[in-house]
């Protein structure tokens, strides 16, 4: 902004205008801030790049990637309207001050985010600078989360409520012309990220989100029941819509609403569409059950759901454990592979991310805190509600939810049963026989010798040895759950957390304390 002639708005014809604050609602579609900006006036489009985002220590270089993609078709489409979007670099409290000084504007409108630690007390600060300047602040809902809700009671309806309603078109928009120099978007490396960006990893941008979403309703769905467990299947299977849910390029009442549309639209007789699109839909409704806890208890991010928990794990840290988890480097094939998959495409499917976090959690009796922010890092669609739910679930430390625990041996002969994945992602195993594959460490040193691969040399031994460390975990972790203390407050998480069965004329509605579930998007 440096060199911007000043604005004097003074006047009774004095301009004014609001300033629409663009976060992770990328789309001009069904944004019901822009909506109630344009219909209040001109409007000025922001979005803002905040290094202290980029610093903390979930953020990786592809989602700042992703996001300009994004950014790029926004704005595009707010080019084609005659308006501009605005990206400037700084810390939101600041720019937004810097902006007021130069044109005074009227109030700021955006979604209700619920993000990481850093966004939440951001999102504090903005509030308070907006009071001390008189500004008010529109938020609105982004899609089925409910802010400051009461009980759970009342959740499910609310949530159908949303996705029931009209999607808002894109308004006719008159815009501000406060003259605002852009600047280039820092570099990766000008804000402190890596410059790893996965190079199979989904391309960002509503364009993309769209022909992702038309090609899962018009064919994919046909293999979404089918296809989303197994790790071969499910790069087609699963709608692969949730980086751009994760940044709001693609709404989330236009994908509910859409899928409704299709399964209407199907011809009569068997179509395996139908039960992938009924299923789908189901976990949509998942993905707003799951971001809710966080919005209702932000502290689930770097604290056990349950107190009871508390120590657990923390104290016991194995950096080697964790090392070789990174690397990729267990031991355990299966694993491995993934973690290969997601170094490269910054993806791979939900049953897989349970069983890295099993792992984690079990065998290698790691702490969810750290293992969570290194795979925040590797998920391109790292969405906070979601994600820090189900590291806690998967982790045993909510108290409320049935423990399961994935065994990688079996989940590699369960879905991957030849051993394609395997071999694919993991070159050194594609010359191990099939009878060998899943456990080749236990390979006699002439099989070795015979297809050229050595334990240890070549490919790892298991970091421990699976059943007896998966035994011992499972003894603490459920010994701690019988403790008539820790068993006590889970009553009061589940009404506060818990999910509910649906309404029926002779029942209100209860609790439900669920296991985990599938969320392949």
């Amino acid at each position: 902004m440096t060199g911007a002639a000043p604005v004097v708005i003074e006047g009774e014809g004095a301009m004014t205008y609001s300033v629409v604050w663009f976060k992770r609602d990328l789309r001009l579609d069904d944004h019901a801030a822009l909506h109630r900006a344009a219909g209040q006036g001109p409007v000025l489009c922001l979005h803002v790049i905040e290094p202290s985002f980029w610093r903390q220590p979930d953020a990786a270089n592809q989602h700042y990637q992703f996001i300009l993609e994004c950014l790029s078709d926004l704005a595009a489409e707010l080019r084609r309207r005659g308006g501009l979007l605005h990206v400037v670099t700084g810390e939101v409290v600041e720019v937004l001050e810097r902006l007021y000084r130069q044109a005074p504007f009227t109030a700021l409108h955006s979604h209700e985010e619920t993000g990481n630690d850093l966004t939440y007390r951001r999102d504090r600060a903005v509030a308070r600078w907006c009071r001390d300047h008189g500004v008010p602040w529109h938020e609105t809902p982004q899609f089925g989360v409910v802010r400051r809700l009461d009980s759970r009671d009342a959740w499910q309806a609310a949530w159908e409520t949303r996705m029931a309603a009209p999607r808002l078109p894109v308004p006719a928009m008159a815009f501000s012309p406060i003259p605002w120099p852009d600047a280039p978007p820092p570099r990766p490396a000008d804000l402190g990220l890596d410059a790893a960006d996965p190079p199979l990893r989904q391309a960002g941008g509503r364009r993309q989100g769209l022909a992702v979403l038309d090609s899962f309703l018009d064919d994919r769905s046909g293999r979404y029941r089918g296809g989303l467990s197994s790790p071969l299947s499910a790069p087609t299977a699963c709608s692969r819509l949730s980086p751009y849910l994760a940044q709001g390029a693609v709404g989330l009442r236009e994908v509910v609403q859409a899928t409704r549309r299709r399964l209407a639209d199907l011809p009569d007789g068997p179509d395996p569409r139908r039960q992938g699109l009924t299923a789908f839909l189901s976990r949509l409704h998942w993905h707003c059950h799951f971001i809710q806890k966080l919005e209702s208890e932000p502290a689930l991010e770097w604290r056990n759901l349950h107190p009871g928990y508390d120590g657990l794990r923390e104290g016991e840290w194995n950096e080697a454990h964790f090392q070789a988890l990174v690397a990729g480097r267990t031991g355990w094939p299966l694993v491995d592979a993934c973690v290969a998959m997601l170094r490269e495409t910054g993806w791979i499917n939900f049953r897989m991310r349970a069983m890295l976090v099993s792992v984690a959690a079990y065998p290698l009796w790691l702490h969810w805190r750290p293992v969570g922010l290194w795979l925040a890092r590797q998920f391109l669609d790292y969405e906070p509600g979601i994600h820090w739910s189900q590291m806690q679930m998967q982790s045993g430390t909510t108290g409320m939810n049935t423990t399961r625990v994935y065994n990688p041996l079996k989940q590699a002969r369960d879905h991957d049963p030849q051993g394609r994945f395997v071999r694919r992602w993991l070159p050194a195993l594609r010359r191990v026989p099939d009878s060998w594959l899943f456990e080749p460490w236990r390979m006699p040193p002439e099989v070795q010798d015979r297809c050229g691969v050595r334990v240890g040399r070549d490919i790892p031994w298991p970091v421990v040895d699976l059943e007896t460390a998966t035994r011992a975990a499972k003894a603490r972790v459920h010994g701690l759950r019988a403790q008539p203390a820790v068993k006590a407050v889970v009553p009061a998480l589940v009404d506060r957390h818990g999910s509910r069965k649906p309404v029926t004329p002779r029942s209100r509605p209860r609790p439900v304390a669920r296991g985990q579930l599938s969320l392949d998007l």
